[in-house]
């Protein structure tokens, strides 16, 4: 399954959702790109406020930051361990 990690360099924010991320997602059939969001001015505007935000680029769902080991579990659910 594929998500996104929308961010910006210099967040210690983001580079903690990162790490949250590979720590529960280990064994996981997921891919996470991360996109910068200084990028785009799309992006930079429509998540310029909400960052770090993780997406589910399948059901277009969207996990915003401040986010637990728990309700990240949650959001990758239906994700098979490899």
């Amino acid at each position: 399954m594929n998500f996104t990690l929308y961010g910006t360099e210099g967040c210690h924010l983001c580079d903690e959702a990162g790490a949250l991320i590979m720590s529960v997602a280990t064994g996981m059939q997921v891919a996470v790109w991360q996109e910068d969001i200084a990028d785009s001015e799309a992006l930079f505007s429509r998540y310029g406020t909400r960052i770090p935000v993780l997406k589910n680029e399948s059901r277009g769902t969207e996990l915003d930051w401040p986010f637990d080991a728990a309700q990240l579990r949650e959001f990758l659910g239906d994700v098979q361990p490899d």
